[in-house]
C-alpha cells in the first residue's frame, strides 16, 4: 500500500489510526478556533494524529435558504488561522475546478465530495495542484469503481490519494456502511477512511430535524470500521449539535469525542497486532 503523508502524519502501511475531525461547515472564526482547541486537547492527550476538517462551502443543501458557509476566500482565511494557531493540517472540500488552486494555497488535503466524485474536470483540477486528495466514494458507486477515479488522479502524476467510504444507498433515504468496501478499495493501493457521521444521516429529512440522523449508531459503526482495518476515521463533531448550522442531527457531540476515540484506539491497537489471514 502507498504511504500518504499529510505534513508529517503518515497514513497507511499499518501506522496507527488517524483522526479527521471538525464541524461540518465553518460557522464563524470563533467557533472554528474554539472547536479546534478542544479537539487538539483531546488528541494531544491520546497521542492521536489529527487533521482538522470543516467546509468553507456546503453546496449540497436541501433548501436554498440553508446556511452554506462563509465561502471560499473567508473560509480559507479561517482555516489558515486554525492551521497556524494549532499546528494542525487542514482539510476542506471544493465543488468547482476554479476553486482548486486557491484551496491548494491553504489546504493540506483537498476533498472531493461524494456527489461529485465522478466529475472528471473537478478531480483533475484538484489532482494537478499536487496536494493530497481525499475522495469521498459516491453513495451510488460500487467500491470497485473508485479505481476509475484513482486512475484519473494518477494520470496527473499525483499519487497522494485517500479513499473515504461514507455509506452506500440502502433504499431511498438510508445509507449502509458495507465493511467489505474498505478491503475492496484498498486494492487500489491507497489508504482507506471511514466516515460514520455521514453514513447515519437520514436523507430527505432536514439535517436540523432530530429525525434527520441517528448518531447513536456512530460508535458501533466506527468500531466495526476500525476492526475492518481502516487507516483513519472521519468524524464531524460540534460543541452544540442541536444548534449547528449544518448536519445538526448527525454530527457527534464534541463532549463525547474523547470517549469514542478511546474505544477506537483500543480496537485499532488490537487489530494492528494481528497477522492478516489470506486465502490461497
Amino acid at each position: 500500500m502507498s504511504l500518504v503523508y499529510i505534513q508529517d502524519i503518515p497514513i497507511g502501511e499499518n501506522h496507527p489510526l488517524i483522526l479527521i475531525a471538525g464541524p461540518c461547515v465553518i460557522e464563524s472564526e470563533y467557533m472554528a478556533l474554539a472547536t479546534a482547541e478542544s479537539i487538539k486537547k483531546i488528541t494531544d492527550k491520546l497521542h492521536m494524529p489529527w487533521i482538522y476538517k470543516s467546509s468553507f462551502l456546503k453546496d449540497n443543501r436541501s433548501s436554498a435558504d440553508s446556511y452554506q458557509g462563509p465561502g471560499l476566500q473567508n473560509g480559507l482565511k479561517i482555516l489558515e488561522k486554525v492551521k497556524t494557531e494549532f499546528h494542525v493540517p487542514v482539510l476542506s472540500d471544493i465543488h468547482e475546478p476554479n476553486q482548486a488552486q486557491s484551496a491548494a494555497e491553504v489546504l493540506d488535503v483537498i476533498q472531493i465530495p461524494a456527489y461529485l466524485s465522478m466529475q472528471t474536470s473537478l478531480v483533475l483540477a484538484a489532482a494537478r495542484t499536487g496536494r493530497p486528495l481525499n475522495i469521498k466514494k459516491g453513495q451510488f458507486l460500487h467500491p470497485e469503481d473508485v479505481k476509475h477515479i484513482v486512475k484519473k488522479i494518477e494520470s496527473t502524476g499525483n499519487h497522494q490519494i485517500l479513499l473515504t467510504d461514507r455509506g452506500t444507498f440502502f433504499g431511498y433515504h438510508n445509507l449502509v456502511m458495507d465493511m467489505r468496501s474498505f478491503q475492496i478499495m484498498r486494492q487500489t493501493g491507497y489508504p482507506v477512511i471511514a466516515d460514520p457521521t455521514h453514513a447515519i444521516r437520514v436523507y430527505g429529512i432536514s439535517s436540523s430535524d432530530p429525525k434527520g440522523g441517528t448518531p447513536q449508531f456512530v460508535p458501533s459503526i466506527s468500531r466495526a470500521a476500525v476492526a475492518a482495518g481502516v487507516d483513519a476515521i472521519f468524524i464531524e463533531t460540534h460543541p452544540d449539535c442541536k444548534n449547528a448550522k449544518c448536519d445538526a442531527a448527525s454530527m457527534w457531540p464534541l463532549q463525547h469525542l474523547e470517549a469514542l476515540l478511546l474505544q477506537l484506539r483500543s480496537v485499532d491497537e488490537l487489530i494492528r497486532g494481528m497477522k492478516e489471514i489470506t486465502l490461497t
